[in-house]
């Protein structure tokens, strides 16, 4: 698609958009091929995953290394007073970016499934293999 027609597609849908009343902020899109792209509605504010946070208890740990612009962006909302912690913080976000790219997750799901099963009968097999092992040197000990 030519670059003028792309730009004239991306203006009609914040225009539709914003006369439909949702608030758009579109990123400087140049250079992006829109196959490429997804478009994502999200709700307006974290307010809503923070009540959630507040509701559930968050006893699992997850250790992870960031770099130092993540840090400051941890610590500046730090400051802005909507999270008490760094851990706050990291756990809204995470729980923000997996529900951003729960799509994707729920198409690897099946995959997944597959390759616990797998395993599975991997298990079995070697259960199998080391039962059969220990016949064969019973019987060669007993010899």
């Amino acid at each position: 698609m030519p670059k003028h027609k792309e730009r004239g597609l991306w203006a009609t849908i914040q225009q539709k958009l914003t006369e439909a009343g949702l608030e758009v902020e579109l990123p400087d899109l140049s250079g992006l091929d829109p196959a490429n792209c997804k478009m994502i509605c999200m709700p307006f504010g974290l307010s809503v995953s923070l009540r959630e946070m507040e509701r559930e208890s968050r006893d699992n740990v997850v250790m992870v290394r960031v770099d130092g612009d993540t840090v400051k962006s941890l610590d500046a909302w730090i400051e802005t007073g909507a999270v008490k912690s760094r851990s706050e913080a990291a756990a809204l976000f995470i729980r923000e970016g997996l529900a951003v790219r729960a799509e994707e997750l729920s198409e690897l799901e099946g995959a997944l499934r597959d390759v616990e099963r797998a395993k599975e009968r991997l298990r079995r097999k070697a259960r199998s293999v080391l039962r059969e092992d220990e016949g064969k040197v019973r019987t060669e000990t007993e010899e």
